[in-house]
């Protein structure tokens, strides 16, 4: 098991990560009878997604030997309706300025950005746009 999850109420929930005692609060957003106080289920896909990707440049950068300590992303969530779901999610990468790598190397880190795990588990629905910022 790698979480255990328990409802609290109104809406709000606590997941525990049962290795490292973590725990996540969510919330449900405002538009969906929440007060949006943490993050929403919804919001911790994006999330997923952001931290996945950028983990697994890391571990390639790691075998490049790049550091990529200061990377950011911003990640955005586009909602839908009928069925409501995640329709498009938004990904903009910033690398540190001063970072020096090749054209080959950005596109190694890009691809492996673009096929880690969770973009791989995304339902082919999910529109995806990345951008990265060297």
């Amino acid at each position: 098991m790698t979480s255990q999850i328990i409802y609290k109420s109104d809406l709000r929930t606590e997941a525990t990560h049962l290795q490292s005692g973590t725990v996540i609060e969510t919330d449900a957003p405002t538009d969906n009878q929440g007060k949006g106080e943490r993050f929403s289920p919804t919001d911790l896909v994006v999330v997923a997604l952001g931290t996945c990707m950028v983990t697994t440049m890391g571990i390639k950068a790691r075998t490049m030997d790049i550091a990529l300590d200061g990377t950011r992303l911003e990640v955005t969530k586009v909602m839908v309706s009928d069925p409501r779901r995640i329709g498009k999610i938004i990904v903009h990468v910033f690398f540190p300025a001063g970072l020096s790598v090749d054209e080959k190397q950005k596109e190694i880190l890009e691809r492996t950005a673009r096929t880690c795990p969770v973009e791989r588990t995304l339902h082919p629905d999910v529109e995806l746009d990345m951008q990265f910022n060297w």
